[in-house]
């Protein structure tokens, strides 16, 4: 049973968001439940960065971020990955510093406990003392840091394809079976 949470923070980078709602939609033979935590920020920052609010359309069961009802706000909901696309430094910090004052922060710290897949998608730049110690402390708590960080090999053009670069390497972390540009082949 493959059960997805995607959490979306109000750092920008709703471009990654939408592209991997969009890609895990057409791989829905690989999951059996996909859940989306948006926060209020996240929601202006998508329509200011993408001009829609394409999400509202979307397939999947949103929560609120104070629902802590939600049945990954603990491990008996069995959850086993969760993405934050993108992941603000703020969010960051508080799973760091294991402060769950919202439903990302305590679904985070479920999935960490449970030792399960944690992948925090870090949109930000340039990076300072405090961000690199709490990327250390989430990763040695078992997370995976995947900064949103394009590649060029397979010379992406439009701002989605080279979005879609790093969709593809989250959704490869996430253990999923994708068709997508691999060195060497």
């Amino acid at each position: 049973m493959n059960k997805i949470l995607i959490a979306i923070t109000g750092a920008s980078g709703s471009i990654y968001a939408e592209n991997l709602l969009r890609k895990l939609s057409a791989l829905n033979d690989q999951w059996n439940e996909v859940a989306v935590v948006m926060t209020e920020n996240a929601k202006i920052v998508w329509q200011t960065e993408l001009g829609n609010s394409v999400w509202k359309d979307l397939p999947y069961k949103f929560y609120s971020t104070n629902d802590f009802s939600a049945p990954f706000a603990s491990g008996s909901g069995q959850y086993n990955t969760m993405i934050i696309a993108p992941c603000s430094m703020g969010t960051l910090g508080r799973i760091a510093g294991g402060i769950s004052n919202d439903l990302i922060t305590r679904a985070a710290d479920v999935v960490l406990k449970e030792r399960r897949k944690l992948i925090c998608v870090v949109r930000e730049t340039p990076y300072n003392l405090v961000h690199i110690r709490n990327m250390e402390t989430v990763t040695l708590a078992g997370g995976i840091i995947c900064p949103a960080t394009p590649s060029f090999y397979s010379k992406p053009v439009t701002p989605d394809e080279i979005a879609g670069t790093v969709v593809d390497r989250i959704l490869d972390l996430a253990g999923f079976d994708i068709k997508t540009f691999r060195w060497g082949k």
